[in-house]
C-alpha cells in the first residue's frame, strides 16, 4: 500500500494553484506528479479540505464479526482446540473459509493467549483484565 503526502505538503500545494499557478507548475515547484497536483486541487475544491482519507480496512468489519460468539464459544469450550481445527469447525457449522492465521489474529484482538504446555501442546485462555 502507498503512503500519503503530508498534509503541509498538500496545503502549500492547493495554495500555490489558488495563488494562480497551474497545476504543472505546482507540481515541478513541489517536486511531486502532475496527476497528484491536478488530483488533490480537485478534491480541495470538492470537498473543501486536502487531507487525505483514511487508509486501511475499518476497524470492525471483517468477515469472522459475524461469528465472534461461535468463536468465542467454541475456544472457551475447548481451549486446547487448533487453529486448523476451529476452521475446519467454522467450515462445517457456517460454510466460512477462514485461514489458520486468520482465526489467531481474531482470538488475540479479543482477548486470548496461546500458552504452550509442557506436552508440546498448547491451550487459548483470555487475558486478566
Amino acid at each position: 500500500m502507498g503512503h500519503c503526502y503530508s498534509l503541509d505538503l498538500r496545503v502549500w500545494v492547493a495554495a500555490f494553484v489558488e495563488a494562480g499557478h497551474s497545476c504543472p507548475a505546482a507540481a515541478q515547484h513541489f517536486g511531486v506528479s502532475d496527476s497528484f497536483a491536478i488530483k488533490l486541487v480537485r478534491r480541495t475544491r470538492h470537498l473543501g479540505s486536502p487531507a487525505p482519507d483514511r487508509q486501511g480496512r475499518p476497524p470492525g468489519r471483517g468477515k469472522l464479526v459475524a461469528y465472534e460468539s461461535f468463536l468465542v464459544r467454541t475456544v472457551e469450550a475447548e481451549p486446547a482446540i487448533t487453529m486448523p481445527e476451529l476452521a475446519a469447525r467454522l467450515l462445517k457449522e457456517y460454510g466460512i473459509v477462514a485461514a489458520p492465521a486468520m482465526l489467531s489474529r481474531f482470538l488475540c484482538r479479543r482477548g486470548f493467549t496461546y500458552k504452550k504446555t509442557p506436552d508440546g501442546g498448547g491451550v487459548r485462555t483470555r487475558r486478566r483484565a
